[in-house]
């Protein structure tokens, strides 16, 4: 869980952080922290160790009879990494709700099936900060900043070949799609994901690896915002 006065030590599960929030009977403002990043960066692993409550922006895709999902160029497969294939105003909306009321109802989405196959409340309760995380976190860091809920933008970023290997061995034990399918994917992102995070960064999202990231979010925790400044 974070250390307010340092780097974040331990790997708690993810959990509720209104243990360290200063006790008040006025409204707590609540904000956000977008972690980004390309698939297999780390960033579900990153946002369990903080112990802060994480909304998974990946529930957010659209499912897959959807008409307006993107193909991959000039290939048959729907390209799950386009932001195309993910509902924004869904996810703001959420966002949005959690900062002012302290929950919200979001889906819960199976990526085996491309579905959505139920929905849950996330009730983060009084705690002034949560992470929301997932690929397309970047897409929204105009939006969170011009609604005034952003405490800060983050895009984990590493080797490609790591990543590439995290993100199969990922998949594969989650049985998300097909062997097939997964290999033409990670190969198609190992080989563009120095463009994905310039194009992360470009969108407002601070370029880190998971030790700054970590103090990042620990200042974040005890207030000391570093909203991102529009580009």
């Amino acid at each position: 869980m974070l250390d307010t006065n340092g780097l974040p030590r331990g790997s708690p599960a993810r959990g509720n952080a209104s243990h360290w929030c200063p006790v008040s009977s006025q409204p707590i403002p609540t904000r956000v922290v977008l972690l980004a990043g390309p698939s297999g960066s780390g960033k579900s692993s990153l946002a369990a160790v903080t112990g802060l409550p994480v909304l998974r922006l990946d529930d957010f895709y659209k499912e897959a009879d959807d008409p307006t999902l993107p193909l991959v160029d000039g290939s048959a497969d729907i390209d799950w990494d386009s932001p195309r294939s993910w509902d924004a105003d869904a996810a703001v909306a959420a966002i949005v709700e959690l900062c002012r009321t302290g929950q919200t109802d979001v889906p819960v989405y199976d990526l085996s099936t491309s579905s959505r196959v139920g929905r849950e409340r996330l009730d983060i309760e009084r705690t002034p900060l949560f992470v929301a995380e997932g690929i397309f976190a970047a897409e929204i860091v105009s939006r969170c900043r011009e609604l005034d809920v952003l405490a800060d933008a983050l895009c984990l970023r590493g080797r490609p070949s790591t990543t590439f290997r995290r993100r199969l061995a990922r998949d594969l034990r989650e049985g998300r799609k097909s062997v097939p399918f997964l290999l033409r994917r990670g190969w198609r992102l190992m080989r563009a994901e120095r463009a994905i995070v310039a194009r992360q960064t470009s969108l407002g999202a601070h370029p880190c690896a998971k030790p700054e990231a970590l103090g990042r979010l620990a200042a974040a925790a005890a207030g000391r915002h570093r909203t991102p400044a529009a580009s």
